[in-house]
């Protein structure tokens, strides 16, 4: 493989190591502090997709999309905090699972009734459709601002969680969340804080996917277990530890895709290696957390108590 496709591939790595820290970091926080298991968090990364793709389609303007997506999924997770989620904190994991799984279907024929069964498409505007120069190699830029962005979010996310009020209030809930309310401080409220800012963060996810791979009913699942395996692999309640492990899946997950063919085919037929490349690729990714939680079930980087 040439060092130039090497950069490339890396580079995807990275974007979609991003992609998935915008999900991770919230839901990492909402299992971390609020005790909480909400499988319908990738229903709001489609549901961002879905809100970006029908405003950019109306107005053509990628910033409009922006804000209607952050304003949206802010709303949409405090009317889902409000009526649905909030009676649910403090039952079993065994209720949250069942009930958020019914989420997960109500989203999907919601958005089939609203927007149909096909795919739905977002473009992209002519100053966003170019391409950039990275080291002598050529680069979209929109993917680059993916990774901008998201290193962006990750900067915002550290100075909230250890430089803010807020982000001290966190940092304590999730060492010893009764404690905290015991002081005085409103649970409640933190807790939709929280999740509002887990839905925001879900939703600019799938503004920053819709052009990439288009807004479809169901396009939450997938991603979700990915998602999953992150948190798992850098510990629970760590927004550090979800980026660095959505940086690692992202590149084994890319990297394995595109150097494992080249690998395999010193064994095997051309098409057999294409073909098994990338399953070997994807089931590497699980093979890492297998390790991780053998090894350190904690995560690799948990978050500190005490």
């Amino acid at each position: 493989m040439s060092m130039t496709l090497l950069l490339v591939q890396t580079l995807n790595g990275l974007q979609l190591g991003i992609l998935l820290f915008l999900l991770a970091a919230g839901l990492t926080l909402v299992f971390g502090i609020m005790n909480f298991i909400n499988l319908a968090h990738g229903s709001l990364y489609m549901m961002g997709a879905f809100i970006a793709a029908t405003v950019f389609r109306h107005t053509g303007s990628f910033l409009l999309a922006a804000a209607a997506v952050i304003a949206g999924m802010a709303a949409l997770g405090l009317l889902l905090d409000r009526i649905a989620l909030a009676r649910l904190y403090p039952r079993e994991h065994l209720d949250q699972v069942l009930a958020t799984f019914g989420l997960i279907l109500f989203f999907n024929e919601l958005t089939r009734i609203i927007w149909g069964p096909a795919p739905i498409s977002m473009g992209l505007p002519s100053w966003l459709s170019g391409t950039i120069d990275i080291l002598g190699v050529t680069y979209p830029l929109y993917r680059f601002l993916i990774i901008v962005v998201g290193l962006l979010v990750a900067a915002g996310c550290y100075v909230l969680i250890h430089r803010t009020r807020l982000g001290m209030l966190i940092r304590a809930g999730s060492t010893d969340r009764m404690m905290v309310g015991a002081l005085g401080v409103n649970i409640a409220r933190l807790n939709t804080l929280l999740f509002v800012l887990g839905a925001v963060l879900a939703g600019l996810a799938g503004l920053m996917a819709g052009p990439i791979l288009s807004a479809q009913t169901g396009m939450g699942e997938p991603i979700l277990i990915l998602t999953l395996v992150v948190i798992v692999i850098g510990g629970i309640g760590s927004v550090r530890g979800a980026f660095l492990a959505a940086l690692m899946v992202g590149l084994i997950d890319t990297l394995g895709r595109a150097l494992l063919p080249t690998l395999l085919r010193a064994a095997l037929p051309p098409a057999a290696a294409n073909a098994a490349g990338p399953a070997i690729a994807s089931m590497l990714i699980y093979v890492v957390m297998a390790l991780v939680l053998a090894m350190r079930p904690q995560g690799l980087f948990p978050v500190k108590h005490g």
